[in-house]
């Protein structure tokens, strides 16, 4: 699979984060990779919150896949900390090449490290294949989600 880092992302990947974001139906009704601005204002917020990791895995020099992922302190579970992983996205040339395994395995030894008791995901329902993919790798879908556009 060749040499393969996984950092943080900085401003010069939000390009290549955004096209990712944007490269399937879903994404390209809500992403707007024609103005930069408002990812860039996320990013430095991102950046500013110690609960915040958003990173891109590079290869060869390129953003091939980006994740971010957020650890939540609480008082459930008798007061378990647990991560959330959101935003999962894969380059379309890099699908099936087991990146996206390297990606979630990375969040989830993270979230280890953090002394998280439970790692979390959503999923649109439209997107089995992804559901069958986090499967694959463990997880449960244990929960109904809601959500209120503001």
């Amino acid at each position: 699979m060749g040499d393969l880092e996984i950092r943080t992302a900085v401003t010069d990947d939000v390009p290549a984060i955004v096209a990712m974001l944007a490269d399937d139906p879903l994404g390209a009704q809500r992403e707007s990779p024609d103005d930069l601005t408002p990812y860039v204002t996320a990013l430095e917020r991102l950046s500013s919150d110690p609960n915040q990791r958003l990173v891109v895995a590079v290869r060869e020099g390129r953003v091939v896949g980006t994740l971010q992922l957020t650890f939540i302190p609480g008082l459930s579970r008798r007061g378990a900390t647990r991560s959330l992983i959101e935003g999962v996205r894969i380059h379309a040339e890099e699908r099936g090449s087991g990146l996206g395994s390297r990606l979630i395995e990375w969040a989830i030894d993270e979230s280890r490290k953090e002394g998280c008791q439970l790692v979390q995901l959503t999923t649109d329902k439209s997107r089995t294949d992804a559901h069958r993919f986090y499967e694959r790798l463990g997880f449960t879908a244990s929960h109904t989600g809601f959500k209120l556009q503001l």
